[in-house]
C-alpha cells in the first residue's frame, strides 16, 4: 500500500529548499511543489526530489520575482559563450 504522507514530503521539500538557499539562490526566486508522479511533466519545472515511497515528486521552478541573474553559461546578449 502506498500512502501520501504530507509530513515526510514537506520535510524533504524543506530540506531541498534549504540546500538551494545555501547554494546562494534567493528564496524569492524559486518555488518547490509536491506533485503526484503523473503530473511531473510541467513546463519549466525540474524534478529535484521524490517522497511518499516514490509516488510523488518535488518540482523546482524559477520565479520572476527577485533579482535573478542570467545563467553563467550565456553571454549578455543571450548567445551561448563559445571559444573563438
Amino acid at each position: 500500500m502506498c500512502h501520501f504522507t504530507p509530513g515526510s514530503c514537506e520535510r524533504i521539500q524543506s530540506d531541498i529548499s534549504q540546500r538551494i538557499i545555501n547554494n546562494g539562490v534567493p528564496e524569492s526566486s524559486f518555488t518547490l511543489s509536491i506533485v503526484p508522479n503523473d503530473q511531473v511533466d510541467q513546463p519549466d519545472s525540474q524534478v529535484v526530489g521524490h517522497c511518499a515511497n516514490d509516488t510523488h515528486k518535488i518540482l523546482y521552478n524559477r520565479t520572476t520575482s527577485g533579482n535573478v541573474s542570467a545563467p553563467a553559461q550565456s553571454t549578455q546578449d543571450g548567445a551561448p559563450a563559445e571559444p573563438q
